[in-house]
């Protein structure tokens, strides 16, 4: 039977020779899929200078749709799509120059998070011989609802985990 490529951006698979694998590779459809693929990582600035200098799309504004979908060469953007954009590209740039000056970084982020464990753990640390009270668990800021998290990252139910009277490891 032969080897099989499989292209990830295209998501599909075919004989492996150098004539099947250069003609799939210069082929429009990956081309296309890979593109699309690069474009989800993207930065809010390059995409807000590239749709400021596209034309709007006259039929997209007029119907919601364009048959050209994410192909067309024209702006499906909004003024208020573009204006969100613009206020996420001067928040990115103000962040990072507060980082570049040094600044701390905003509450409810995982490095405040850490920061705050860390201050917590020294200080059970350096109190250990004073009885310790168990300090509540709490998730992070920003996590999901408690209920929407896998079991892996809930809290363990008062008590820790039973565990059953005939259990062998391995």
């Amino acid at each position: 039977m032969g080897k099989r490529y499989f292209c990830d951006y295209c998501d599909r698979s075919f004989q492996d020779n150098l004539h099947n694998r250069k003609k799939h590779l210069n082929g429009v459809q990956h081309l296309r899929a890979k593109r699309v693929w690069y474009d989800l990582f993207r930065d809010a600035a390059t995409i807000l200078q590239e749709e400021q200098t596209k034309k709007p799309c006259r039929k997209f504004l007029q119907t919601g749709q364009c048959d050209f979908g994410s192909n067309c060469r024209f702006s499906h953007m909004t003024e208020q799509d573009l204006e969100k954009l613009s206020a996420q590209v001067q928040g990115e740039l103000r962040s990072k120059e507060l980082r570049q000056e040094g600044a701390d970084v905003p509450p409810g982020t995982i490095e405040d998070w850490l920061e705050k464990r860390a201050k917590r753990l020294s200080a059970a640390q350096s109190s250990s011989a004073l009885p310790e009270k168990p300090v509540p668990f709490q998730y992070p800021p920003g996590w999901p609802p408690v209920q929407d998290l896998p079991p892996s990252l809930q809290a363990p139910p008062p008590g820790g985990w039973p565990v059953p009277r005939n259990l062998q490891w391995g």
